[in-house]
């Protein structure tokens, strides 16, 4: 028999195996699918054998009761408000191994969970937990990629083990999260939405916020104000193209932020064996997220940026630069050192897209995957401040001297530009004070288990 590449049945007599199902809706037919591709025996419990058209080819459907009685496994792939009907035939299903698929439509809908629920109907059986975070569509696309982990948690151990080794024999990767007690937050997991992104989502909306009104104020509101100017069309292009690479720049030195604030308390507490405060490792974990939406922003900018040579806008400047040349019937000047430091600009700019790429790359699960820890720490530590430093470079020298130019700063208010650079700036000064060899040293000792006034 040939079986499909993702399913890894262990010894020959697999196919010898039954599992029961309990349910004929989509996720049953589609784990019933799979169960017959990896060399299962599947029967099918349903209160109508005969109406149940979309069956697999190859599996039995049977009432439940005659069901239950041919497996030892039997998978409940039926809502919690239909529960009720297995006590009809409890004594059937004593000592077997029932694995609780279900998921609710929301967070802590009901106050335990549908797995204690079952197993409070049905004391005699065995309730395992499982599956519930695979999808339908997955297990019958094949595209396991996205959802290989299979969270397993209950009270028997070898019933564990059981279900274990179905989700192996299925190209899945199980995971015993302990007793039944678990279920509830296995349950809730799959109706989070972005648990790791929410903080990095909070963070970058509000920085987005606060920098495009500063925006707003000083290049829509100030030229409306003193010299009755309509600069709202602005909107548009022009002030995203300085909110995206401004909160980019923010959000990549709050990357690497938290792990500075880390040294220092280490440093200070001269041990490693300290907890953090709970915002700092709330912080630390969403590193990646905050880095990947840094990524995304700059690669905005880098759209907005092609795209400025066909503004209407733009256009017009250019004319009325040419015209104003011919009318006065002079040529201004080539000025090398504004030519050096517009290319400069633009250079610096590449160069730091480029690692922005490759950071966002090597982040990704296949990539990160296929590299040594060393390998990994060089690319997003080595390379993700040398990013930053371009980074911040790329955005200095765009303000050239505009820094010191009176006519930049609007209401006393300092360019945006300015203001993008007072988080990176600190993070790289205080990023090169660490890396001091007498600081340096003493972290790295440590780090590695040293700890000030320790008796050896």
């Amino acid at each position: 028999m040939d079986y499909p590449l993702n399913c890894v049945p262990d010894h020959p007599k697999e196919s010898t195996k039954h599992v029961c199902i309990f349910g004929t809706g989509d996720f049953g037919r589609s784990l019933g699918y799979k169960l017959l591709q990896c060399g299962y025996t599947v029967i099918f419990g349903s209160r109508d054998p005969n109406s149940s058209n979309l069956i697999p080819k190859g599996a039995e459907v049977l009432k439940h009761e005659e069901a239950a009685k041919k497996s030892t496994i039997i998978v409940i792939a039926i809502h919690r408000e239909h529960y009720d009907f297995l006590t009809g035939f409890a004594d059937i299903l004593e000592g077997k191994v029932l694995v609780d698929v279900s998921n609710n439509l929301k967070i802590n809908q009901y106050p335990e969970s549908n797995a204690e629920h079952l197993a409070s109907l049905l004391p005699g059986a065995k309730v395992v937990k499982a599956f519930n975070t695979v999808s339908a569509w997955a297990l019958q696309s094949g595209t396991l990629d996205a959802s290989k982990q299979v969270f397993i948690c209950g009270d028997d151990a070898k019933a564990k083990e059981a279900v274990a080794e179905v989700a192996r024999s299925l190209g899945l990767t199980p995971l015993d999260q302990g007793s039944l007690l678990a279920a509830n937050e296995i349950e809730n997991y799959p109706l989070q939405l972005f648990p790791m992104w929410r903080l990095p989502f909070y963070i970058c909306a509000g920085f987005t916020i606060l920098i495009f009104l500063y925006c707003l104020v000083i290049e829509v509101f100030y030229p409306c104000a003193t010299n009755k100017e309509d600069t709202s069309y602005l909107i548009a292009i022009s002030i995203p193209n300085r909110v995206f690479p401004i909160v980019s720049l923010i959000l990549l030195a709050l990357v690497y932020l938290p792990g500075i604030i880390a040294a220092i308390i280490q440093l200070y507490r001269g041990t490693k064996y300290s907890r953090f405060p709970d915002w700092l490792d709330k912080w630390m974990l969403c590193r990646k997220q905050l880095g990947l939406v840094a990524l995304a922003y700059a690669f905005l900018h880098a759209i907005y940026t092609l795209v400025m040579p066909i503004r209407y806008y733009v256009r017009w400047w250019a004319d009325k630069y040419l015209m104003n040349q011919i009318k006065g019937n002079t040529t201004y000047p080539f000025q090398n050192h504004y030519a050096w430091m517009s290319d400069s600009y633009v250079a610096l700019g590449i160069l730091g897209f480029f690692f922005y790429m490759l950071l966002g790359i090597t982040s990704l699960p296949s990539v990160s995957n296929a590299v040594n820890w060393r390998e990994f720490r060089f690319v997003q530590s080595k390379l993700g401040y040398l990013t930053l430093v371009l980074s911040t470079a790329h955005t200095l020298v765009y303000g050239g001297d505009r820094f010191i130019f009176g006519p930049f700063y609007r209401w006393y208010l300092p360019p945006a530009f300015v203001v993008s650079l007072i988080i990176p700036c600190a993070v790289l000064v205080m990023k090169f004070i660490l890396v001091i060899p007498c600081l340096d040293q003493r972290l790295t000792k440590i780090r590695q288990g040293w700890e000030r006034g320790a008796k050896c």
